[in-house]
């Protein structure tokens, strides 16, 4: 039996969410990637307790969708996988740069990129490969794809990074942080900030909000 695997491309649709309207009164506009296993409506739960006058929040939807229990009730989605890897990125970075010219985000006010847990991966590999220009780029516990190299980022000359992790993440556990707080520090030579707090692996509420509280 002879097997090939081929491939065709066709176009496709896909969602995202929103919190809050933009407005006159707009002060940041939001980008937040959502972790494995949740739907990006589901996501802006983290973010409703951010003044909703200066601050806009748009969640791109993981395009990949599953079943989370045996009952066929709750659905997750996931951003990628190790099958075909590449190809994926790219039908997720041509997604998201439908996303970013429908909602004008090359002229948002203040714009902020936030990936969490598996969102990390994406929401680097989108504004290192599409040089997507951000005053904060936010990194939740996760760990940036190792293809990723400094000279990836240094378009970025005026940008605050943040990485921010719980010090009882089952998911980095001893040695995996010391290890990719010094990969950051390469990275991101100046304006980084490591910021830990006592959890697991979650979305800490306080700190994002303390992000915009300048």
């Amino acid at each position: 039996m002879n097997t090939a695997e081929k491939q065709v491309s066709y176009q496709i649709t896909n969602t995202y969410s929103t919190l809050n309207h933009f407005t006159p009164k707009t002060k940041n506009v939001w980008v937040v990637f959502h972790g494995l296993g949740y739907l990006s409506r589901y996501f802006l739960k983290y973010f409703k307790k951010l003044n909703s006058e200066e601050n806009y929040i748009i969640a791109p939807q993981a395009q990949s969708k599953y079943y989370l229990d045996e009952k066929y009730k709750h659905i997750g989605a996931s951003w990628l996988t190790k099958e075909n890897t590449e190809v994926e990125i790219n039908n997720v970075l041509n997604y998201l740069e439908e996303v970013y010219k429908a909602e004008n985000l090359q002229n948002a006010p203040n714009l902020i990129i936030l990936g969490f847990s598996q969102g990390v991966s994406m929401a680097t590999r989108w504004v290192a490969r599409n040089k997507v220009e951000c005053p904060q780029l936010v990194l939740c516990s996760g760990k940036i794809p190792v293809e990723l190299k400094s000279e990836d980022f240094e378009f970025l000359k005026n940008t605050n990074f943040s990485f921010i992790y719980g010090t009882k993440d089952e998911y980095l556990k001893e040695g995996i942080i010391e290890v990719e707080a010094e990969r950051l520090k390469n990275l991101f030579p100046e304006n980084l900030k490591i910021i830990p707090f006592k959890g697991g692996h979650e979305l800490n509420k306080n700190l994002i909000h303390q992000l915009v509280q300048v």
